[in-house]
């Protein structure tokens, strides 16, 4: 919208906007590249740096000229702007042959030549010569090949800043700095050491800044020597970043982040951007596997799918339906999760199919649809623009969730109220305005006290209450009776600091929440979760811009597997399984009979296996044995069955077991859709063709459905959305070809238009529901903790994903090469453990060897490791115990004890 403001170009009219620049103006009224520019970036500030896009500026035509820098000056009305008069051409041509007096003019043998915005510059202001004496400084500068992916080549460094910007802007990392004055100024990594030496965390977003080659990295990113670019979504973690991948020769050369990309606006992290060359490597499975006498043989598709379907149906013939199961996976599109549970229970004839949001958001999904109807994200990440307060529980998003992670962490260091909630001393912690450091297990604790607080102020939102929520009375009641003495105690948490916290978050005109698997792994994850919701509820920050309960995704469509049916108790579209009306709509959709009664969820598999109730399990894209709690549980239960059919990249530890192993295809190479955490659903697009020997997930299903005598048709991302949209409410107007690059959030209405913010209006179910319930201590700790006296907890680092079955196989495992087990120095100086010693864990259920970190991020008592390398299989000590109702698994409170270890344990 205009803003009745006029302003001239070269003496003809124009309207400006409110708080629009020069450069803005000039581009919005005569094209992009009317203004040459060298310090401006789509996702940077205005800088001002290299003045090459200044301009003439009168106030009346014919009047004195000024020349502005275009890029941060400010419109005005009645300004007269002469873009490209003779004195601005003149201008711009002295400073940029300045410029190239100190940059070497090896254009042709560059790695950005065609690419390259100097070179461009040059050529659009009629550089022929260079009239100035060649400079030495930069020129001298050597090459920078340290780390496993970024390079600098600092002698065509332009001192445009643009690399120290984005590294402050876009990541907030402040790794690269201007050092020296003058002709000697220069960039710095660190305290001017190397890029693997320094604090970079290999984001890339500096490369990508760069308008020359001096920061680039080991694959060219920005060279034009490419047959062609495919747009597509990583398949990391929940953010969902859009990528640009530029494919040479038929294989992947490189990655960048688009600039218009909604989601991640030109950034993304190592693992997005650097972290591909797994999808080739040397040891992906290239064809199908058979147990034969014990051990896996190499096998023809149709020998296996022969074997599978025999199996199968003499399981199904002996024993019922119910005595096979199905495991979905988060890294697969949605198309190929709908036809996972579709074939489970379509074609098999049983609902025991459960997918990995079991063991990370499940309690989220049944927390937030007993609140507020559904179970996902209530905002988008966009609204951070309008938050004047984050509160950020059980998550570390800058390892976790990078892109997000960078954007709150933005929004922290602008001074915007933040509170953590986590045990340990995240990097989020250290920007916080309140650091709630609790003792693990103790979220429902804490954030009754914070209900207390704000009630007991008199703080609550009572027309929200009054008008959009049920059952406040009496949870009200319950919150001012507690006894905050006990809270206080078994938190660890002051009181005072609770209170405070809490008054900020009710205080803010807009609050937003945010939780990670430190909410939902618990036994008490789906109370906690509830307790959030209630939060919200009670403040009023529901359903407009910057408020909201925010679940940070774990894997890159934990959304679109739940959304696609992957649980035993809801079908496609959440629609309950024993609900007669909606089982008779699944019937007559599959054309099939199904069950009435709800299926096994993943924890209850394993029971089934182990009492000669599950006799097949089918296994897509999810190892098991590795990420899995009570690993030795998990491997008695997999050796007990008659058939484990494993679909995966690698052989992980879970294909050791299997007795048939299909070799999937990657992200890269196949098509489909994803769902992020903000309920986005994008396009995947095919970038290569499949590995030989290998096929997409998709296929693999559709193949064995009808060799199991089901009619369906090939995998086809396009037709599998127009059957989804015919069964999934949300999924009504979601079309292929109309989802863009930037997708949409559902849910989509048969318009096509699709949903920002939800419960603008009314919830889900209604009325928003206040849910609550008391504190209970982990079985976990309750029946181990005299013997087992410190509390283990898990996260996951930023170079690693999970079980690390991609990253590892990338030049990552170069930059973090191990788990590591967190250790205060008190308690390391106790048990005479220095860093690096093993450190023998042991828990009731076994012992491992992990090297210490001596760290001060966890308290005494308490300790963190991850479980990315199966070198050591974490999970031989992690426990059974899990969340009461929605069985997710307490990976983070386990009781142990610890020890010098004096060898090396791999089980016990």
């Amino acid at each position: 919208m205009g803003s009745g403001k006029f302003a001239y170009i070269d003496n003809k009219p124009y309207d400006f906007r409110d708080g629009e620049t020069i450069l803005a103006f000039l581009r919005r009224h005569t094209g992009q590249n009317t203004v040459p520019t060298l310090c401006d970036a789509p996702n940077l500030d205005p800088y001002g740096a290299c003045r090459v896009c200044s301009v003439d500026v009168a106030l009346a035509p014919g009047g004195p000229v000024k020349a502005m820098a275009s890029c941060h000056t400010p419109m005005m009305p009645d300004y007269h702007i002469y873009p490209d008069s003779p004195r601005i051409q003149k201008l711009r041509r002295n400073i940029i042959e300045l410029v190239l007096t100190d940059h070497p003019l090896d254009c042709l043998t560059c790695e950005v030549n065609g690419n390259c915005e100097l070179q461009d510059v040059a050529a659009r202001v009629g550089i022929r010569k260079v009239r100035y004496p060649e400079g030495k400084t930069h020129l001298d500068r050597q090459k920078d090949l340290s780390h496993p992916y970024m390079t600098s080549d600092l002698s065509k460094c332009i001192n445009c800043s643009r690399c120290v910007r984005a590294c402050d802007e876009v990541q907030g990392q402040f790794v690269l700095s201007m050092a020296g004055r003058g002709f000697d100024s220069h960039i710095v990594k660190g305290l001017d050491t190397s890029f693997f030496e320094s604090d970079c965390v290999s984001c890339g977003a500096c490369a990508q800044a760069c308008p020359t080659s001096a920061i680039s990295d080991i694959f060219e990113s920005k060279s034009i020597a490419v047959d062609e670019k495919v747009r597509t979504v990583c398949t990391y973690c929940g953010v969902g970043c859009n990528l640009e991948v530029a494919i040479d020769g038929g294989a992947v050369k490189s990655i960048q982040a688009p600039y218009d990309a909604e989601v991640n606006q030109g950034h993304t992290c190592l693992k997005g951007r650097f972290a591909f060359s797994f999808y080739n490597h040397n040891e992906r499975l290239r064809t199908p596997l058979i147990r034969r006498n014990g051990q896996l043989e190499p096998a023809t598709w149709d020998e296996a799918y022969d074997f599978i379907a025999d199996k199968l149906k003499q399981i199904i013939a002996t024993h019922g339906p119910d005595y096979v199961a199905g495991i979905s996976s988060a890294r697969c599109t949605n198309e190929e999760n709908y036809l996972m549970q579709k074939f489970i229970r379509a074609v098999v004839g049983t609902n025991n199919i459960d997918s990995c949001a079991r063991v990370c958001h499940s309690p989220t999904a049944l927390g937030m649809q007993r609140t507020f109807g559904t179970g996902a994200a209530t905002n988008s990440i966009e609204d951070l623009k309008y938050t004047k307060c984050i509160m950020v529980i059980g998550a570390n998003p800058t390892d976790a969730h990078p892109v997000t992670g960078a954007k709150l962490k933005q929004v922290a260091m602008k001074g915007i109220p933040s509170i953590v909630i986590d045990p340990r001393r995240t990097e989020m912690a250290k920007y916080a305005t309140y650091h709630l450091q609790l003792r693990p297990g103790t979220n429902v604790p804490v954030l009754q006290m914070m209900l207390h607080y704000i009630i007991k102020e008199g703080l609550e939102d009572r027309n929200f209450i009054e008008s959009r929520t049920e059952g406040y009375e009496g949870f009200r009641e319950q919150m001012l009776g507690l006894n905050i003495d006990e809270l206080e105690r078994v938190s660890g948490v002051d009181r005072n600091l609770v209170r405070e916290a809490a008054m900020a978050y009710a205080n803010a005109e807009s609050a937003m929440s945010f939780h990670g698997l430190g909410v939902t792994e618990h036994s008490q994850g789906t109370l906690t979760v509830m307790l959030i919701s209630d939060l919200a509820m009670i403040t009023g920050n529901i359903g407009r811009r910057g408020v909201g309960v925010n679940p940070l995704r774990g894997q890159n469509n934990v959304q679109g597997a739940a959304d696609m049916g992957c649980q035993p108790h809801q079908g496609a579209g959440y629609l309950d399984v024993t609900n007669p009306e909606f089982h008779q709509q699944y019937e007559s959709f599959y054309q099939a009979k199904l069950p009435l009664h709800i299926g096994y969820k993943i924890p209850q598999m394993y029971d089934a296996s182990l009492n000669d109730k599950l006799k097949a399990l089918w296994v897509m894209g999810e190892d098991l044995v590795q990420t899995d709690p009570n690993t030795n549980k998990v491997v008695a239960a997999l050796q007990k069955l008659d058939l484990m059919v494993v679909q995966e990249l690698f052989f992980t530890e879970t294909c050791k077991y299997a007795h048939v192993v299909l070799p999937g295809a990657s992200f890269l190479e196949k098509s489909g859709t994803f769902t992020n955490g903000e309920r986005r659903i994008q396009r995947v697009n095919k970038v290569v063709e499949p590995l030989e020997g290998t096929k997409p997930d998709g296929q693999i299903i559709a193949e064995i459905m009808n060799r199991m005598g089901y009619r369906q048709a090939p995998y086809d991302p396009d037709l599998l959305l127009q059957e989804i949209s015919q069964i999934v409410p949300f999924f009504a107007g979601v079309k292929w070809n109309e989802l863009g690059d930037n997708g949409k959030q559902w849910p989509v209405k048969p318009d096509g238009s699709d949903t920002e913010i939800l419960h603008t209006e009314t919830f889900k179910r209604g009325l928003g529901k206040f849910q609550t319930a008391d504190y209970l201590e982990s079985r976990e700790l309750s029946q181990n903790g005299k013997d087992f006296p410190y509390i283990l907890t898990t996260n996951r680092e930023l170079e690693h994903y999970n079980a690390g079955t991609m990253t590892r196989r990338t030049r990552n495992a170069q930059i973090l090469k191990e788990d590591v087990l967190l250790i205060h120095p008190d308690d390391a100086g106790k048990h005479f453990i220095q860093e690096g010693d093993l450190v023998c864990l042991e828990s009731p259920r076994g012992k491992v060897d992990v090297k210490a970190h001596l760290s001060d991020e966890v308290r005494p008592g308490i300790l963190s490791t991850t479980f990315h390398f199966p070198e050591v299989l974490l999970n031989i000590v992690t426990s059974d115990e899990r969340d009461s109702e929605a069985l997710c698994p307490e990976y983070k409170v386990v009781a142990v004890r610890i020890r010098k270890s004096k060898g090396q344990y791999k089980m016990a």
